[in-house]
This record gives structure tokens, C-alpha cells and sequence, in this order.
């Protein structure tokens, strides 16, 4: 069709091509048969429901990323990061520039591993802490969502798993903070 609603000789062509001078059917005028019977309200009370069936609701996408980002999180928490393994370099690096040769050997193991071990339990328990948090809040999501929308149980399950590698996380970098798994040996 042109500017002014004229149908143009292309279309006249495709239409003799394709042997068909209407409109092809939509799905719902194929659903509702060759009833023309069928009022207009009724039509759009079936349509409003259908909205209503299929409208906009949550879908849970954005619980599903925050529990696998837990999940991804508390595993890091476990194993170490990039973060982590620089602030360990640089604390060894700075130990080792504060010490002289002629320090004893207490301090220069303090200073150049000590430091440096806490560095990364330091960084592994900000990273369990982040995935207990976030695992907790997706946990809590459903309770200030709408009512009715239960959470996809995989959601619940690696939220869980996400809250239980953070616990966990955090505990290991406590005791590796303090001393109390792995601590320094001794100079003596």
C-alpha cells in the first residue's frame, strides 16, 4: 500500500502470486474456528484473560543469577582470587622492602609472609561474606515479592549451596586470619 491506503500494482502482483486476496488468519482467529457468532466482548474478555494469564510477572530471572552469583562467590571464597593473590604479592613485597638483612628472622617472616597471609584470608572472607549475603537476600526475595509466585525450587537449592559455601568461606578465613589453621611457624 502507498501513502494514501491504495493498494500498489506490487501488491496486486504478490497477491495474484500468492493466491490470496485477504489476510492470512492470526492464530487466535484460527483458534476460535468460523464462529460468527462470537461478540466483540466476549473477544475482549478472552483477551484480557489471556494478558492476565501471560502478563509481565516476575520470572525469576534475576533470583536465578543472584543465587548462581552466590554460589560462584562462596566457590571463590574457597579456592582464592585474583584479588586475593596481588594483595598477597604486595604484602610480601612491601615485608620484604620494610625489612633489613639484618632483621631476625621473627620479623622477617612476620613481615614477608605473615602479612601476606592475611592478606588473602582477608580478601577470601570478603568474597564469603558478599555470597552469604547475597545468598541470604534471594533466600528473603520471595517473602517482599508477590504473593502467590513460588520460588523456582534450583533457585532455592544454589542459594543454599551459595549461603553454605559463604558460611563456610568465612569461617576458614577467620581461622586463617587469626592463626588458629595454619599459622606461621615459629622463629625459635
Amino acid at each position: 500500500m502507498d501513502e494514501t491506503g491504495a493498494a500498489t500494482k506490487a501488491d496486486e502482483d504478490r497477491a495474484a502470486v500468492s493466491g490470496a486476496d485477504e489476510a492470512p488468519e492470526t492464530p487466535r482467529a484460527a483458534d476460535a474456528g468460523t464462529a460468527k457468532d462470537a461478540s466483540p466482548v466476549e473477544d475482549g474478555e478472552a483477551a484480557a484473560e489471556d494478558g492476565a494469564a501471560a502478563g509481565p510477572g516476575p520470572t525469576g530471572v534475576g533470583q536465578g543469577a543472584g543465587a548462581v552469583v552466590s554460589a560462584g562467590l562462596g566457590v571463590v571464597s574457597l579456592t582464592g582470587s585474583w584479588v586475593g593473590t596481588v594483595a598477597s604479592a604486595r604484602e610480601s613485597l612491601v615485608g620484604q622492602l620494610s625489612t633489613s638483612s639484618s632483621s631476625d628472622v621473627a620479623t622477617l617472616i612476620e613481615k614477608g609472609y605473615g602479612n601476606a597471609w592475611q592478606a588473602t584470608a582477608l580478601w577470601g572472607g570478603v568474597f564469603a561474606l558478599v555470597a552469604l549475603i547475597v545468598g541470604v537476600v534471594v533466600l528473603a526475595r520471595p517473602a517482599f515479592g508477590a504473593p502467590g509466585r513460588p520460588q523456582a525450587p534450583w533457585i532455592k537449592s544454589v542459594s543454599w549451596a551459595g549461603v553454605a559455601l559463604g558460611v563456610i568461606g568465612l569461617l576458614l578465613a577467620v581461622l586463617k586470619y587469626t592463626d588458629v589453621l595454619l599459622g606461621l611457624p615459629s622463629a625459635s
